[in-house]
């Protein structure tokens, strides 16, 4: 493909953004129009709407939903009934959420043209990325991207993350060739099953061509940094081989030996000598520009629970390179692009794309002050919602989305702020996720999940006449990978005066009490602690007698009421996490991998 056509599909995606955002309520009735019509004899639909395929009838009778209403559905597609129950197309695979139910992963239908929907969504980054980083397609992207495990439902459709779908699907697989687009990684090794071969592989091919790397990333930010952790125990094999020209003898995946011999073609003992120079300096702050000379900044997901990443990206960096996210996305439906990549991370706004579904909105208020109002599983009145044109700028909203695929009024759990407009399409900053109180890397853990988990783990406790008084939380991600941590005040009963909790309570019995904690936590956590590897074990924090008055003490020293005061069960507050940790007597951390099966 030469030049100019390569520019022109650029001019035309940029038109298409301006076409599509000058004329947003048009083309949200549009797109409403379509999914009623498409899906009005499904069961679903027809239960509220009776064949009607009106806005004003949609609007009146079909309720407002989170997954419990869905999920019923979903099981008997997901166990052999036919799409229609939810879809006037196929349902063709079943994408599994970060979050959960009822300890399991969310199930979000799917059907084939989705898949189009979401290349769309791709389409537009390059583009707008031109427009502030001109030359990307005289160089190389070192994208770090891996598939998880996938299962199949009782009927056999694969239930799987909706980035595996992708990186599976034809529409990567299959791709003409883009020099704006040009990754060092070779798609076998992204598709290896086996997240250390990947990992090893795509790192190798990045160094080998880092002389023409003008972009590096991964989707999270966690992802990215857990291959600089990688990097830092692995660059001296990576070095041997580049040095020999012979791929490391653990590598036994047949695809990535195959793929690799290509990439590592002949013995390269300069720039192995090169790398070494680097990666063998004491400090690695600046590690990433010294790899990647020509690197022009780094794309990955630094919004949300992910902005914890932000100083450890700035770190390797030397903040030299701007952190930028692209596009808001998530299982259910693909929303929409940055358009301005190159802000701040903490003013990163995303632009919706009025095509990618219907989309409505229930008011949180000037403030996000409606929040507590509005509670995950409580019924959500109809006439509450507003439509994408009716936001007004300041203001907090929950998303709901109308899906092609069959999700109906469904509230997506995300918290945005609109910070201004493009033409007449709302521009938002992501708040948070409804009820998530620690996220590490695709985990997300709410605050009833946190307080079973540790209601069944104090129990062993009891035997030894100790009892737990408080407790609270944090995401530790000052090392690699993060980890959960909690801060336990334990009372001892009939002790003896001055004996300290971990004298009185074995050691086992506290690393017993964290792997309890984990084996209640949902099935999405456990996959990143024992088969992805992305969430490291669970520490429990002993702290001394007092701590949790004191730490009551410090926020209403800040304002707070002491009537209304209620230990927050996760602290990000600097300042409470100092005090906390001064006063931490033992630390103990779960011994094993809690049990997770496929």
């Amino acid at each position: 493909m030469d030049g100019k056509r390569l520019e022109y599909k650029g001019e035309e995606a940029l038109k298409e953004i301006e076409r599509l955002t000058e004329k947003a309520d048009e083309v949200q009735k549009k797109i409403l129009k379509e999914i009623l019509t498409r899906n009005r004899e499904t069961e679903y639909l027809s239960k509220y709407m009776k064949g009607s395929k009106d806005i004003l009838d949609f609007k009146l009778n079909v309720p407002v939903i989170t997954y419990m209403g869905i999920r019923p559905f979903i099981q008997r597609i997901a166990n052999g009934e036919d799409s229609s129950l939810i879809s006037g197309h196929p349902i063709t695979e079943m994408l599994s959420s970060s979050g959960t139910s009822a300890g399991e992963p969310k199930l979000m239908p799917s059907i084939a043209e989705d898949l189009d929907r979401r290349t769309f969504l791709y389409n537009l980054i390059m583009p707008v990325m031109n427009q502030y980083v001109p030359g990307l397609d005289e160089g190389k992207a070192m994208y770090l991207y891996f598939i998880k495990a996938e299962i199949s439902t009782p009927c056999g459709l694969p239930a799987r993350a909706v980035l595996t779908s992708f990186y599976k699907s034809k529409h990567f697989k299959c791709r003409s060739r883009d020099p704006f687009n040009d990754y060092t990684s070779p798609d076998e090794a992204i598709l290896c099953n086996d997240s250390n071969q990947s990992m090893y592989c795509q790192l190798l091919a990045g160094l080998i061509h880092r002389h023409q790397v003008l972009r590096l990333g991964a989707v999270f930010a966690s992802a990215f940094l857990r291959a600089i952790s990688f990097l830092e125990r692995n660059w001296v094999r990576l070095c041997d081989d580049i040095r020999t020209g012979q791929l490391d003898p653990t590598i036994t995946d047949p695809r990535c030996r195959s793929c690799m011999s290509s990439v590592l073609s002949s013995p390269d003992p300069r720039l192995a000598g090169e790398i070494e120079d680097i990666c063998s300096r004491s400090s690695w702050k600046g590690v990433l520009c010294h790899l990647w000379p020509r690197a022009k900044y780094i794309e990955a997901v630094v919004t949300g629970s992910m902005a914890q990443y932000i100083p450890a990206l700035e770190y390797y960096s030397d903040g030299k390179l701007p952190l930028v996210s692209t596009m808001y996305a998530s299982s259910e439906c693909y929303f929409g692009v940055n358009l301005k990549p190159l802000c701040d991370p903490a003013d990163v706004a995303f632009t919706l794309m009025p095509n990618m579904c219907y989309f409505e909105f229930i008011p949180l208020g000037e403030n996000g002050t409606m929040l507590m109002d509005v509670g995950e599983e409580e019924e959500v009145n109809s006439d509450k919602l507003v439509d994408l044109v009716q936001l007004r700028l300041g203001c907090y909203y929950e998303l709901v989305v109308t899906t092609f695929a069959g999700l109906y009024r469904y509230r997506i759990g995300d918290v945005l702020q609109v910070t201004g407009f493009h033409n007449t399409a709302p521009q938002f900053r992501f708040i948070c996720r409804r009820n998530v109180l620690l996220s590490i890397d695709n985990d997300k853990t709410n605050e009833e999940d946190l307080h079973k988990s540790v209601t069944v783990a104090k129990k062993l406790l009891e035997p030894y006449n100790a009892l737990l008084v408080e407790y609270t939380s944090s995401a530790d991600t000052s090392t690699l990978p993060g980890h959960y941590v909690l801060y336990w005040e334990i009372q001892l009963h009939g002790s003896k005066a001055g004996m300290a909790v971990e004298e009185e309570v074995e050691d086992k019995v506290l690393q017993e009490c964290c792997i309890a904690v984990e084996e209640k936590l949902d099935y999405i956590y456990r996959r990143c602690r024992a088969h992805d590897k992305s969430v490291g074990p669970l520490e429990i924090r002993v702290v001394e007698p007092g701590t949790f008055e004191e730490l009551m003490d410090l926020f209403i020293d800040r304002g707070g009421s002491i009537n209304q005061y209620k230990t927050p069960r996760c602290i990000k507050s600097k300042a409470a996490l100092k005090l906390l940790n001064s006063h931490v007597k033992a630390s103990f951390f779960s011994p094993r991998d809690p049990k997770w099966v496929p």
